[in-house]
């Protein structure tokens, strides 16, 4: 736990930060070195380092024992997963999917030449918008990526009825959902295929991955394809592929850290909680709920701030915090639509895009995760009350500081 100082100065009033070290949005939760070590010594006795090797194999096992799911293909990393699953699914011109998202969603369709067609959110749930898709929708449209923002299911049943009726490919970002459910079923189980991501910030980590989870056979063996170089055998290539594969350290990680899951997910719990109880008495500041009847990973601490009742902005408020060595996120902004090259090719892209032009104004993350401590919770909290009090000398200091 970092320490803190026992007054409550504010470092932008000329006080010393809370926190002598960076208090962080998603440093990594770690499990057991000694099991991770164990295996990768057997790693190396093994000298087998990738390839789909054995670790990878039980990796992808655990996975789909735990998400109920058919098939699990382990990759390099998640935005690979969506570049190889775009690919199986035969998507091209037009994709749809929300611009309040982090950029791979995008890029990953631009970057195999499929044109991201960015669609609002809803405002409460911040998940992409049924009705607006329905809107965006052209003849040169073959698909549609919903994204399962902050673990929270996005309207799947919904998105599911307007592809079948339109002859449309689905596939769910599932990057923040690992251990989320939608309806009793865990996430990895809807569209034609759901991509996880285990980068090193996600509630599980595997150092640097991804996978993609189905219960397709056909799409599964053609991913498997894919994440190869397109090899269905010693010297035979059957079609354009990509190096997508997991090594075997990797995998060694997520399997040491799938052991642990459910005790960071407590922690994330109590400091979900923690906060959402504190800010709830704070004007300005809500912390988004999750559904009480749903499991969710609790990874993401979300706040969204009403900048005319709490007296400062958002932008304001994480400029507070990092003055205090809080490293609050401003997820996520700009959207999709205000970074390159999105920006230069629609600029008016935001008119169309209203919610996702709100959110983006007014949430941040906070931070979580087993690296943050109760009291560093607490601490957040006292932080935000006090910058909140004094409203107008924050804003003051901050304009000051502006200004030079």
């Amino acid at each position: 736990m970092n320490s803190v100082r026992s007054s409550r100065t504010l470092a932008v009033l000329g006080g010393s930060p809370a926190f002598a070290e960076p208090l962080h949005v998603g440093r990594p939760n770690i499990g057991s070195r000694e099991r991770y070590l164990a295996r990768v010594e057997a790693i190396l006795d093994r000298r087998w380092l990738t390839n789909n090797g054995p670790m990878v194999l039980d990796f992808e096992a655990a996975i789909r024992q735990r998400l109920g799911v058919r098939h699990c293909v382990c990759t390099s990393n998640a935005t690979v997963a969506l570049e190889i699953g775009a690919r199986v699914l035969g998507l091209e011109g037009e994709v749809i999917c929300p611009s309040f998202t982090f950029v791979a969603t995008a890029h990953a369709l631009q970057w195999l030449g499929i044109e991201p067609v960015f669609c609002d959110v809803d405002l409460d749930s911040h998940g992409i918008d049924p009705s607006a898709v329905e809107e965006r929708i052209t003849p040169r449209t073959t698909g549609v990526v919903g994204v399962h923002l902050w673990g929270r299911s996005c309207a799947i049943e919904q998105l599911e009825e307007i592809c079948r009726r339109r002859g449309l490919r689905l596939m769910f970002d599932a990057a923040h959902a690992f251990a989320c459910d939608h309806g009793g079923r865990w996430i990895g189980n809807f569209g034609d295929l759901e991509v996880l991501s285990f980068h090193a910030t996600k509630c599980l980590n595997s150092f640097e991955g991804g996978a993609i989870v189905t219960n397709d056979d056909e799409l599964a063996e053609r991913a498997r394809l894919l994440r190869n170089f397109g090899f269905a055998g010693f010297d035979r290539v059957v079609e354009l592929g990509v190096n997508g594969k997991m090594p075997e350290v990797c995998a060694a990680m997520g399997l040491t850290n799938l052991e642990s899951l459910d005790e960071v997910i407590d922690v994330n719990r109590r400091h979900y909680s923690s906060y959402a109880a504190g800010l709830a008495a704070l004007p300005g500041l809500r912390v988004l709920p999750f559904d009480p009847l749903a499991r969710n990973n609790y990874h993401y601490v979300v706040v969204v701030v009403d900048p005319v009742a709490a007296g400062l902005t958002r932008d304001e408020i994480v400029a507070l915090l990092h003055a205090e060595n809080v490293l609050a996120r401003r997820y996520f902004a700009p959207g999709c639509h205000g970074m390159e090259p999105y920006r230069t090719r629609d600029p008016e892209a935001g008119r169309r895009l209203p919610n996702t032009e709100a959110l983006s104004a007014t949430v941040f993350c906070l931070p979580s995760g087993t690296a943050v401590g109760e009291r560093d919770v607490a601490t957040v909290v006292e932080l935000l009350a006090a910058g909140l009090e004094a409203s107008g000398a924050v804003r003051a200091a901050l304009a000051g500081r502006s200004a030079r």
